[in-house]
C-alpha cells in the first residue's frame, strides 16, 4: 500500500520522506492557504523532496478552466506533480481530456461508490474517498471504501488507484490496510501515531537497563 503525507508543509514531508517510507505527497487549497505561502513554490519544493506522485489541485469549477490551470501545472512544476480535480460534470470533462494528454489526475470529494468508477472511466489515475467526511456525518465511511475496492474487483480492467483521504486516526489507516485499498494519504501526525507503541518504548528502555548492566559488569 501507497503511503502519502496529506500537507503543504515542507518541513513535514521532509521529516517523513527522511524515514524512507514515503510514497507521495497530496495538497489542496486548503493546506496551502494555511501554510501561508506561493502556492507553485510549496509544491516544487515538496516534489523535490519526495519523488513519487504529488497532487496539485486546481481552482477552476469549469472544465476548460480546469485543463487550462492543470496544464500550466506539468510545464511549470516537476515531472511528479500530478493534477487534482474535483468530482463533478466538469471535473471529468477535464478527467478525460487531461489524462488523453498522458497526464496523471487524482479525483477527489468522492463520496459514492458510483462516482468513483464514473471517475475511473474517465482516467482518472487516483479517486480520493474522504473517509472522516462521511463519518462526520454520522455514517461509516469504510463502507465506501469497501464497496468501492468491491467495484473494482468486479471490474478488473478498472487500473485506477484507490486513495483513501480525510484519514482522522490510525484505525482508519489499519481498516484501508485489511481492505486492500491501494493508498492513504493522511496528516503527519497520524504517521507518528502509527509508529508509535507503548511496548516498542518499553522494550528500548529495557534494553538500555540490560545493556547498562552489562557494561557496568565489565568495568567492574
Amino acid at each position: 500500500m501507497e503511503l502519502f503525507l496529506d500537507t503543504a508543509e515542507v518541513d513535514e514531508v521532509r521529516e517523513i520522506a527522511s524515514w524512507g517510507i514515503l510514497d507521495g505527497v497530496t495538497t489542496n487549497p486548503s493546506l496551502i492557504k494555511k501554510s501561508g505561502r506561493d502556492f507553485k513554490t510549496v509544491v516544487e519544493e515538496i516534489a523535490n523532496l519526495c519523488g513519487g506522485p504529488i497532487s496539485a489541485e486546481v481552482t477552476a469549477l469549469d472544465a476548460e478552466g480546469m485543463v487550462k490551470e492543470g496544464l500550466d501545472l506539468k510545464a511549470s512544476l516537476p515531472e511528479n506533480v500530478i493534477i487534482k480535480v474535483p468530482c463533478t460534470p466538469e471535473g471529468l470533462k477535464a478527467t478525460k481530456e487531461l489524462s488523453d494528454k498522458g497526464i496523471g489526475v487524482n479525483v477527489t470529494l468522492i463520496f459514492t461508490a458510483s462516482q468513483a468508477l464514473m471517475s475511473a472511466k474517465a482516467g482518472a489515475m487516483y479517486v480520493s474517498p474522504f473517509i472522516g467526511r462521511i463519518d462526520d456525518t454520522g455514517h461509516n465511511g469504510m463502507d465506501l471504501i469497501s464497496d468501492i475496492l468491491q467495484t473494482w474487483h468486479n471490474y478488473p480492467e478498472i487500473k485506477t488507484k484507490v486513495l483513501a483521504a480525510s484519514i482522522r486516526h490510525p484505525t482508519h489507516v489499519l481498516e484501508c490496510m485489511r481492505l486492500g485499498a491501494h493508498t492513504v494519504t493522511m496528516p503527519t501526525k497520524i504517521f507518528r501515531q502509527l509508529m508509535k507503541h507503548p511496548l516498542t518504548e518499553s522494550g528500548i528502555e529495557r534494553f538500555l537497563l540490560d545493556w547498562a548492566e552489562v557494561e557496568n559488569a565489565g568495568n567492574a
